[in-house]
């Protein structure tokens, strides 16, 4: 049973965060990625959104409102600021000739390996197949039929190769059902 966004910011543990992020970073990104049109401030807003969430997310109370319009709450006030500081940092750029530094292939390819390393942490409790199956599956989004046929096992059998291994993953972070 996968937990609510509620429950999630309810349990103020860190894993707990690590989930909510991932099932919001993509689409406050977009959000961002939409309205201002430069790939590296809708980055930098999303940041700058789910940082302030961390700080915020124990005065998050479910009886006002769901997680997620709590989270583009706190987006949209992220919006409204850096169009405001955008405005004036920009004219005083341009006044003073300075050029924004563009994200590096550098800086992108160490961003994502920090994202790689908390999911390989995360892994490494598993035995050798669960860890792999739930690898495929779950971060490369690869289908059950795809990787049985790889392993040369049945689906059934890779199913529940994921399933044991998301059921350990549950019961160390205490979220097992």
């Amino acid at each position: 049973m996968q937990r609510t966004d509620e429950e999630l910011l309810a349990a103020h543990g860190s894993l707990e965060f690590a989930i909510f992020y991932r099932r919001y970073a993509p689409e406050v990104l977009r959000y961002f990625a939409r309205r201002v049109r430069d790939p590296e401030a809708a980055a930098d807003l999303t940041a700058e959104t789910f940082a302030a969430a961390v700080v915020a997310r124990r005065r998050f109370r479910a009886d006002r409102g769901s997680a997620a319009g709590w989270l583009y709450g706190i987006a949209g006030h992220k919006l409204a600021d850096f169009q405001r500081r955008g405005y004036l940092e920009d004219r005083a750029r341009r006044e003073l000739g300075i050029v924004r530094r563009a994200l590096s292939d550098e800086d992108a390819t160490y961003i994502a390996a920090l994202g790689d390393e908390v999911v390989t942490d995360m892994l490494s409790v598993l035995p050798g197949e669960q860890r792999d199956a739930v690898h495929a599956h779950v971060i490369a989004e690869r289908s059950y039929e795809e990787l049985a046929d790889r392993a040369g096992v049945s689906e059934s059998a890779m199913r529940q190769r994921v399933s044991r291994g998301l059921k350990t993953l549950r019961d160390r972070m205490g979220t097992g059902r």
